[in-house]
């Protein structure tokens, strides 16, 4: 059962989100909460595990990029998932950096949020069809004005009717490129500071989202895909 900790100051829509969540067996709602502040003190809770974050962008006292990269601070296993009605370029852009894996407009939402955190959990990254199409043509500018130039997280929005592609994570990325380095998940363990179920679980993540079943796969997909440009075994390895 993965533990939910909403973040989301419009009462109404709160409630929708967590009435979503306690009809779930899988999900279990740690408390709906409508401020930065507030979001911390949940965030801090040692006796807390925090599995899933739903946050808006737009807090009464700050943005909800503040509480995702909290949440990826406290709690490294936790997925932030947005639902904003920020749904430019820039916000979206800026969450993924932050950390989340998956950015929901609230004109699309879902009636039943809960699947797809479930979803999400599983492998998926959810990206309303409007804001990857959004950040497709960002990233498409961005290369048209330099080739060169980086978009931190964006792997593929290669997108079919009524479907989207995902996003990687920063730790996942970090570990992607080691693999291609041809590291070990005791190695990449040892590296990162994590354990080998943490490595698996990121590594289960992103060949869900690159829609592959191994590294050789992972490796080739990520190498098309233009996200790997790494040193050969031995290389400098960039800092945690």
């Amino acid at each position: 059962m993965w533990q939910v900790l909403i973040v989301e100051d419009d009462p109404q829509m709160g409630e929708f989100f967590a009435a979503s969540v306690r009809r779930s067996a899988q999900l279990r709602l740690l408390a709906c909460v409508g401020t930065v502040a507030d979001a911390r003190v949940w965030l801090d809770d040692p006796s807390q595990v925090v599995d899933v974050l739903l946050t808006d962008l737009g807090l009464p006292d700050g943005s909800g990029l503040e509480v995702i990269r909290h949440a990826r601070q406290r709690h490294p296993e936790c997925e932030p998932l947005v639902i904003s009605m920020f749904g430019d370029e820039d916000n979206v852009l800026a969450s993924i950096e932050a950390g989340a894996l998956g950015y929901i407009h609230k004109d699309a939402t879902p009636d039943d949020i809960a699947s797809v955190i479930v979803e999400m959990k599983g492998g998926s990254s959810p990206i309303s069809p409007m804001i990857a199409r959004r950040v497709l043509a960002k990233y498409r500018a961005l290369q048209a004005v330099s080739p060169e130039v980086p978009v931190a997280a964006v792997v593929a929005l290669e997108i079919d009717p009524g479907e989207t592609r995902g996003v990687l994570s920063v730790r996942e990325q970090e570990v992607l490129a080691l693999i291609a380095r041809g590291f070990s998940y005791a190695e990449i363990a040892r590296l990162k500071t994590v354990s080998v179920h943490t490595v698996q679980t990121h590594i289960k993540s992103l060949y869900g989202k690159l829609a592959v079943h191994s590294k050789s796969e992972a490796v080739f997909e990520a190498t098309r895909m233009g996200l790997l440009n790494t040193p050969p075994r031995g290389g400098p390895i960039a800092p945690r």
